[in-house]
């Protein structure tokens, strides 16, 4: 049957809008590299177009193969990365599973494979349409699209929802790849910074604030500490934090194997807890809930097959820390640990060579005492001790003020000689 002039008329209306939003989309895509920012301008337009009253937009996880919320409107940034669902669980995880559309125009929380989260407010909505998000035949995420009152979704409307999700998972790859691009420029700056701390001369304390403040800037870090073993008490202490709490900064010392930190140098390896406040192996929640912290990834400082400390970051949301997050916070550690090592060796190269020059002083000093006072060693020995005590002063300047004033006399003795 022909379609009527008005008919006509309207498709091409419809089909003119469905252009210009695919052009805004293009435009939006194309527009910035932030990933953040264009998943939130994608979201407008498909509210926009779709006239719903909520959408969300999930990512995959491919390491931990579940969908994280990533972006909403209207928006709720204190879920944005906090709820997230296995691939298969729920309506949107079944999109993700089958990676084909579900639709549902009354009653969607009605459905089988609904699953609800007590704190979105779209779960009580009763349209629901979601569209995997595709690329290159890759799942990337899923897109839903949402409405409070019951409402048809025409299979334009699906269409157009799909055509989008295309599109997006061109988007959101090379924003992707983008932000991995500049996160690994910032690995390498780190790591370059730490390894000319490596070759530094500077005090141990001012290269452990080096390592805590680059790495909390790299990671992202409310507060990242640095503790130090103690090998003779068996506790860990924190040597160094960007942390300016007091609190935090002069909080006790943990024994080897207690609290995370205890546990993961005990275990020589890495450990994640996504809250701190709510975990029973944390020693210090009270602590945790008045700085703000919640995520806390704590990783082994070894060297040579020997736990010298622990690195810690924490955040002050709930964080999933991810296989590079734990893999680029161990190379951080391990070079730590080669800094804090090779400091050491030079306090104790530079200690061992003060106590030798102490020591060929002082028995320079009774040398000069038993020869020309005609004191015993043992004599001798006493008298710069009781100077030293008396001065106030370390017995080697005084062996050198000795030395000094025997050197001066005898000179002063050959100048008379000469004359």
């Amino acid at each position: 049957m022909a379609m009527s002039l008005k008919q006509i008329q309207r498709v091409l209306c419809e089909r003119t809008q469905e252009f210009q939003v695919l052009r805004q989309i293009i435009e939006t895509v194309n527009s910035s590299l932030n990933l953040q920012a264009v998943l939130q301008q994608i979201l407008d337009l498909v509210c926009q177009v779709t006239a719903a009253d909520a959408c969300l937009l999930y990512l995959l996880d491919e390491s931990a193969q579940t969908l994280v919320l990533q972006a909403s409107k209207p928006s709720h940034p204190k879920d944005h990365g906090q709820i997230t669902l296995r691939i298969g669980e729920g309506l949107t995880g079944w999109v993700a599973k089958e990676r084909r559309p579900v639709v549902i125009s009354s009653r969607a929380f009605d459905d089988p494979r609904f699953k609800a989260f007590q704190q979105l407010p779209e779960d009580h909505y009763e349209a629901f349409l979601s569209v995997p998000i595709i690329m290159r035949n890759r799942l990337v995420g899923a897109i839903n699209v949402q409405h409070r009152d019951p409402h048809r979704y025409d299979d334009e409307t699906v269409a157009l929802a799909e055509t989008i999700g295309c599109l997006v998972g061109g988007a959101i790859a090379n924003a992707r790849l983008y932000q991995a691009a500049k996160q690994r420029r910032r690995e390498l700056e780190t790591l370059a910074q730490l390894s000319e701390a490596v070759v530094s001369t500077r005090y141990l304390d001012e290269i452990l604030h080096l390592i805590v403040t680059v790495t909390a800037q790299l990671m992202g870090s409310k507060i990242c500490s640095l503790m130090l073993l103690d090998e003779a008490k068996q506790e860990l202490t924190i040597q160094a934090t960007q942390a300016l709490s007091p609190s935090y900064r002069n909080k006790p010392p943990i024994r080897v194997g207690q609290s995370i930190s205890g546990q993961a140098l005990n275990e020589r390896r890495s450990i994640s807890v996504l809250d701190v406040t709510k975990d029973n192996g944390y020693m210090y929640p009270e602590l945790a809930k008045r700085e703000g912290l919640r995520s806390l990834l704590s990783v082994p400082m070894v060297i040579q097959n020997r736990a010298i400390g622990v690195l810690n970051c924490y955040t002050s949301q709930e964080h999933r820390f991810s296989e590079d997050e734990i893999q680029i916070l161990s190379t951080i550690a391990n070079q730590a640990a080669v800094v804090i090592e090779r400091t050491r060796l030079l306090d104790e190269t530079m200690n061992a060579r003060e106590a030798l020059e102490t020591r060929k002083s002082i028995e320079r000093a009774k040398g000069i005492l038993m020869a020309e006072a005609g004191l015993s060693e043992a004599e001798a020995f006493r008298l710069l001790q009781k100077q030293s005590m008396e001065k106030r002063k370390p017995m080697r300047p005084i062996a050198e003020a000795m030395i000094l004033a025997h050197e001066l006399n005898k000179n002063l003795r050959g100048m008379r000689g000469k004359e």
